[in-house]
């Protein structure tokens, strides 16, 4: 086993040999890292080429996996612009250490955080989960107000189905069901 790692533009890569592959190879997420199983034979720059390739090719899979900050963050700016009255936060970003929501707002701050947990989930959903932490920008609390902002999103409804569901195939305990809430201690 070999572990590349992180480039720029590319997350860890973990290339697993395999003497019983003889011709093919397959990549596959393992949460923020790749990992690439090859034939054992391959050395050198075929090796490299081999793994490049897979790789190169997972990553047009899912690009919103590796998207880093700059892209959640030009995604939030077009979401404030269609649904936030153009209220922008001052940054977002993804974050790590977030183990008890899935996103937060600090509305005196203007920024905003999202659990890295979200990276696999659809587009849909991390559109609609920064709809309603951009909505903590002009409200605050969980008023019927922020609730008439949040909704802008048309699958707010749905957003919240989804990380409950989510939730419990990670293992997780929602408490409520809200995209700020506790998905328990994991």
């Amino acid at each position: 086993m070999w572990v590349e790692p992180p480039r720029f533009d590319r997350p860890e890569v973990e290339v697993r040999s395999s003497s019983r592959r003889k011709k093919t190879g397959a990549a596959h997420w393992s949460g923020s890292r790749i990992v690439v199983q090859i034939p054992a034979r391959l050395r050198g720059r075929e090796r490299e080429a081999f793994v490049d390739d897979l790789v190169e090719r997972l990553l047009t899979q899912r690009p919103q996996n590796v998207a880093g900050d700059a892209s959640l963050e030009e995604r939030a700016h077009v979401l404030a612009d269609l649904y936030n009255d153009g209220v922008m936060a001052n940054s977002v970003r993804w974050v790590n250490n977030q183990r008890a929501r899935w996103a937060s707002c600090s509305p005196a701050s203007r920024d905003i955080r999202v659990s890295s947990r979200l990276r696999q989930c659809p587009e849909w959903v991390i559109d609609a989960v920064l709809v309603h932490e951009l909505a903590h920008l002009q409200e605050a609390d969980h008023s019927a107000r922020f609730y008439e902002i949040a909704h802008r999103h048309p699958r707010q409804n749905e957003c919240e189905l989804f990380l409950d569901g989510y939730a419990l195939g990670l293992g997780l305990r929602i408490e409520e069901g809200d995209v700020d809430d506790t998905p328990g201690g994991a």
